[in-house]
């Protein structure tokens, strides 16, 4: 919900004065009574002829400027026997367009003193870079020249699905317990694409074509599902003239972008599902996953709460009780995931040699049924809104944080004042609501009980008796 992407270096005197005065809202009794809240962002939004939203934030603290690009597009729009595409393609952006050769784009703002990158999610693709002040221009042409004109041939899809390919075997299947999330979303889901992962199946990763790329480009990297996001030391007339200057000349798209991805269906009934991993999976594991709503709903700023409650390190509710008290799990964590489209709410225990994963799932299940029957303590609560407030001021210090904000409330949102606005809707959350979305979705019914067990633990006193598969 709230970018964190926190840059060291040039910032980390900001981050030493700061630390201070967010020390000392820990001890503070609410937030809304001291007046303690971060700084208004200031920003104008306009659309562009083509359909590009533009925003722009004036920061004149340092003479640098912040560009993210983000497209509405992400794994959860890839066909079937697609997967991996939204990732795939994110590579492909970097690989020459018309005007610019092959990996010279990151190489071209290098040389002027910025950076730059890209990350794929399940909802959005984004590209960004910052730069001093006077190379605006520059970062406007490249991303208006590779919107308009990508390169894409043959030889560099082929090179690139190679390292996407590569990227899949270091992240996922080479890692220890790389897998979960995987294997949990797959159980979770049936239709919705939330399904499968944003790095694909090698399989579909295999069978995809040079001109599935094209089209993919054609259908998803137009104007009007692009939203440019500018932070830092410019003049807005002046920088709305260079944004026109270079992207009105991209057209529009020749048909409306789809926005047909299939809703789950609700689940009716608990799901109870045990599988067995051959390979980088060392002990057994067990996680509880609740189907819950979407980010910028009102239950979202509860749940959020909820979680910090539950699961946001080693002093949270889940890892005291079955690391620390009853020593069931090496490792218990969980995480409440509020994106564009109903996610997850999950805990989960690796569990300790020698205790079995029918403890683990009682008490999973027990802290998460606590939440429904007890309020929560007014610690709790005024801590998670502490540590919120700190993490919202933490992570607005740059301009590229400042950004991410921006981008994430006018795409996910679709209404960027909620950029700010949201600040106090979450510091109004009560006890009473915590516990009422935990009432709401920690129900059996809506429950996924998930076993994983290694090869070697089959047959096992780590096998739970009358577990499906």
């Amino acid at each position: 919900m709230f970018p964190s992407r926190l840059r060291t270096g040039r910032w980390l005197s900001r981050i030493l004065v700061l630390t201070a005065v967010l020390i000392g809202l820990s001890a503070v009794p609410t937030i809304a009574q001291t007046g303690v809240r971060p700084a208004a962002l200031d920003y104008q939004l306009y659309t562009l002829d083509n359909g590009l939203t533009v925003i722009l934030s004036e920061d004149h603290s340092t003479p640098i400027v912040h560009l993210q690009l983000v497209y509405h597009v992400g794994s959860k729009n890839e066909r079937p026997g697609r997967t991996g595409f939204a990732h795939l393609f994110e590579h492909m952006m970097f690989k020459g367009s018309h005007n610019v050769r092959s990996d010279s784009h990151l190489s071209l703002i290098s040389q002027v003193g910025g950076d730059g990158n890209g990350y794929t999610t399940e909802d959005t693709t984004t590209f960004l870079e910052t730069v001093p002040a006077q190379y605006l221009p520059l970062v406007l042409w490249l991303e208006a020249d590779r919107m308009a004109t990508l390169r894409i041939d043959e030889r560099t899809f082929e090179a690139e699905r190679e390292v996407v390919k590569e990227e899949r075997r270091w992240r996922y299947e080479d890692t220890p317990f790389g897998l979960l999330t995987e294997l949990m979303y797959d159980q979770a889901y049936s239709v919705h694409p939330y399904k499968h992962s944003a790095i694909g199946s090698m399989e579909d990763l295999e069978a995809a074509s040079v001109e599935d790329v094209q089209e993919f480009y054609d259908m998803y990297y137009v104007p009007e599902n692009a939203t440019l996001v500018l932070v830092g030391d410019f003049e807005t007339p002046r920088a709305l003239a260079l944004v026109k200057q270079y992207f009105d000349r991209v057209q529009k798209a020749r048909r409306p972008v789809p926005r047909d991805i299939e809703r789950e269906p609700t689940q009716t009934e608990e799901r109870r599902v045990t599988l067995t991993q051959s390979q980088n999976w060392p002990l057994p594991t067990v996680l509880v996953a609740h189907h819950i709503t979407y980010d910028g709903h009102p239950d979202a700023y509860p749940l959020h709460i909820a979680a910090k409650v539950l699961s946001d390190g080693q002093s949270s509710r889940i890892y005291r009780r079955l690391v620390y008290e009853n020593q069931l799990a090496v490792s218990a964590f969980g995480n409440g995931s509020l994106i564009e489209d109903p996610n997850l709410f999950y805990a989960v225990s690796v569990v300790q040699p020698g205790r079995t994963t029918t403890d683990s799932e009682k008490a999973l299940i027990g802290e998460l049924d606590r939440l429904k029957t007890e309020l929560i303590s007014e610690q709790e609560l005024q801590q998670a809104k502490n540590q919120f407030a700190r993490d919202y001021v933490f992570g607005r210090l740059t301009v590229e944080q400042k950004a991410s904000h921006l981008a994430h409330a006018a795409v996910i949102h679709d209404d960027v004042t909620t950029v700010d606005a949201e600040f106090d809707v979450f510091m109004s959350v009560s006890r009473e609501d915590v516990r009422r979305v935990a009432q709401t979705y920690f129900t059996k019914e809506n429950r996924l009980i998930l076993t994983i067990l290694p090869q070697a633990s089959v047959g096992r006193s780590f096998l739970r008796s009358g577990g499906s598969q």
